[in-house]
């Protein structure tokens, strides 16, 4: 079976639907559940120092201890998304949400509060593979980066929303309950997202590789694809589906280019340092003199600041495209980042603190932080995408428990050493992506197969 020639901007006469938008959201919902997850332990680390008498290597182990359960769930992901569907694995991963949230909120000692914590982290690395896997599969190409995006927005919304629950809950005066209160609050999120998952169809490209054609068909006419026929002998096409060939091995020479990429991009969006400094950002600030109730107040500011840029990136990621935000980001965070080293490193300046941070997520969220998740979704063929998906994210996540566990004897041996690091590796990123970084925007999924030798 072959199709006629299309232009490389597929269903850019497509409007969006209802139908297509309600399916979005679902599917990016598990990204809130994964930024409240990530960020909300940021207002716990100091009561639970002082409960279990953490160490900074312990209080390292606590915070990375979901982080090591996102390695394993990003790598596992990619078998029951490909076995069972992107619809029934998300589902899933709102099952592991809520059992961690309620675990962690009735934990009866560290070891079960990092055993609860890991479980989290299992749901967290899944769906950052399925999530944005599944609305890649089922947006055109001309909304694709804007629908993708709403994974990465509601990660923001998630963090902003646990900086803000944390400043809400430390004011309600619950004494040594309060962490518990901190943790748990995620176990509501978690029951309406997987009522909500309930409600949407399955990946088209999914149930074509399973050759369900006829249902693909109906999902697609339903989601507004204009030539929907058409649409589906290209899809059936990419994947050799009239061969008989639904999967094959990720690691082959064809796919070097998408490899190389998704593992970079995946290493460049920790070695910025991010996720490190949103889960010790309370830390930081009362190292630089703040209070409690001020830092946790000071966490909702960048957590805001996070989700007004991404708001903008989002508006534009897919007329200025990747490659140029993630160039823009590179060189705003390496500034900001040597600005923090620098007040550290020389005791002086604590004032601007807060605002070379806001600044650091501003272009962080502009660029990275809107980018990875749609780029990761668009460079790997569907027979493929799982398993590209998954190692892109494993890197992701690899990268930060590693970081973020040891940020804390880093910043004990000298407070802005982690600043600086983070700051070259920014600009190690910014020529990286100058000279080896394709452009995705406005690209079907099967021609950007084909211009990456992929096919």
């Amino acid at each position: 079976m072959s199709s006629s020639p299309r232009p490389p901007i597929a269903g850019s006469s497509m409007k969006l639907n209802g139908y297509l938008i309600k399916s979005a959201i679902t599917a990016a919902l598990g990204g809130l559940l994964f930024g409240f997850d990530t960020a909300v332990i940021a207002g716990a680390t100091h009561a639970l120092t002082d409960v279990y008498q953490l160490t900074p290597a312990l209080l390292g182990i606590t915070v990375a201890s979901a982080l090591w359960g996102t390695v394993l769930g990003s790598i596992v992901a990619s078998t029951p998304a490909d076995r069972y569907g992107r619809r029934l694995s998300l589902m899933g991963m709102a099952g592991l949400y809520l059992v961690s949230g309620l675990g962690c909120a009735f934990a009866w000692s560290w070891a079960s509060l990092v055993m609860f914590r890991v479980i989290g982290g299992l749901g967290i690395g899944g769906s950052s593979v399925v999530g944005p896997m599944y609305i890649a599969e089922i947006a055109p190409a001309r909304w694709r980066g804007r629908l993708v995006a709403l994974f990465q927005f509601n990660i923001v919304s998630g963090i902003l929303l646990a900086y803000l629950s944390n400043y809400l809950v430390g004011l309600a005066g619950l004494g040594a309950a309060e962490w518990r209160w901190k943790l748990g609050v995620s176990a509501a999120p978690a029951l309406l997202f997987g009522l909500m998952v309930l409600t949407i169809p399955e990946s088209p490209r999914w149930l074509i590789k399973m050759r369900r054609v006829e249902k693909a068909k109906e999902i697609l006419r339903e989601t507004g694809e204009p030539d929907y026929e058409n649409e589906t002998r290209d899809i059936i096409e990419s994947i050799d589906a009239e061969h008989g060939r639904t999967a094959e091995p990720l690691f082959q020479r064809k796919y070097r280019k998408p490899i190389l990429l998704a593992i970079s991009i995946g290493m460049f969006n920790q070695l910025a340092g991010v996720n490190a400094i949103l889960y010790y950002l309370n830390d930081i600030f009362q190292f630089a003199g703040f209070s409690k109730i001020s830092s946790d107040r000071q966490a909702v500011a960048i957590g805001a600041t996070n989700f007004l840029f991404l708001l903008v990136a989002m508006s534009v990621i897919d007329r200025l495209g990747r490659r140029k935000l993630l160039l823009i980001g590179a060189a705003g965070t390496a500034a900001c980042l040597a600005g923090v080293a620098a007040v550290f490193l020389s005791g002086q300046g604590q004032y601007l603190l807060l605002w070379l941070l806001v600044a650091f997520i501003g272009f962080f969220s502009f660029s990275q932080g809107a980018v990875i998740w749609v780029y990761l979704s668009e460079v790997f063929p569907t027979r493929v995408r799982a398993k590209g998906q998954s190692l892109g994210s494993f890197t992701h996540w690899f990268m930060n428990a590693i970081i973020s566990g040891t940020f804390p004897m880093m910043a004990a041996a000298s407070a802005g050493a982690p600043f600086a690091f983070f700051a070259a590796m920014t600009v190690l990123q910014f020529f990286v992506v100058l000279f080896f970084y394709p452009e995705t925007k406005g690209i079907s999924l099967e021609q950007m197969q084909k211009e990456l030798g992929a096919s």
